[in-house]
């Protein structure tokens, strides 16, 4: 994790992140870069890098280590994510998921789960007016990208492997610019106000003392 992605955190919260990369070695509107139709239609072809990214992610799977510490942060996030997931099941299926997929492409999960919450407000079947599919609002003209035309963008590991290795891509490009990379995500470079909306939640519920 960067410099500038920690500043983000108290102390608390970083402590907590590290705590949790012990149990786990182990996919726009938004993501508007591919949800905006004008943008999509301009993208006579995809960057090679990052399309291999997606082809390795989506071919990987990984599973928990620590139990101990799994337990001490689904119980966390699962009662801050009530407001916006009723039932518990789905909640912890949701959090375990979106934790192993974000700290696979090593990513803050919370980032994950507040990229989330503006995206799609953990509705695994929402489609924008663009077309963009599921909690990380991802493209479908993506799973032809990458040679997997069957996918299901619905399918939560599917849409949250394919939505992490994104995210990191453009946070990698961006050298650790946390806001930068959001704007690459969601097709807005130039303007804040995209990143200020997911800083913002994440602020202000995700991570907090």
């Amino acid at each position: 994790m960067t410099e500038k992605l920690k500043h983000l955190l108290s102390n608390r919260s970083v402590a907590i992140f590290r705590l949790i990369r012990l149990f786990l070695l182990s996919g726009f509107l938004s993501a508007t870069l591919f949800l905006n139709p004008a943008i999509a239609k301009s993208m006579q072809s995809v960057d090679p890098e990052l399309r291999k990214r997606l082809i390795s992610a989506i071919n990987q799977s990984s599973s928990f280590e620590d139990r101990f510490h799994a337990e001490v942060w689904l119980l966390d996030m699962s009662n801050r994510l009530s407001i916006r997931v009723e039932d518990t099941d789905t909640r912890l299926m949701l959090l375990r998921s979106i934790h192993r997929e974000a700290t696979k492409a090593d990513l803050p999960p919370e980032l994950v789960i507040a990229l989330i919450d503006i995206e799609s407000r953990f509705d695994r079947f929402a489609i924008s007016r663009s077309g963009a599919q599921g909690l990380m609002q991802i493209m479908p003209f993506w799973l032809n990208e990458i040679g997997h035309p069957d996918d299901n963008l619905m399918d939560i590991d599917t849409n949250l492997r394919m939505g992490c290795t994104i995210l990191k891509y453009y946070l990698d490009m961006e050298k650790g610019h946390i806001r930068r990379a959001l704007a690459r995500y969601n097709g807005s470079l130039g303007s804040w106000v995209y990143p200020d909306k997911v800083i913002s939640v994440l602020n202000r519920h995700w991570y907090r003392n």
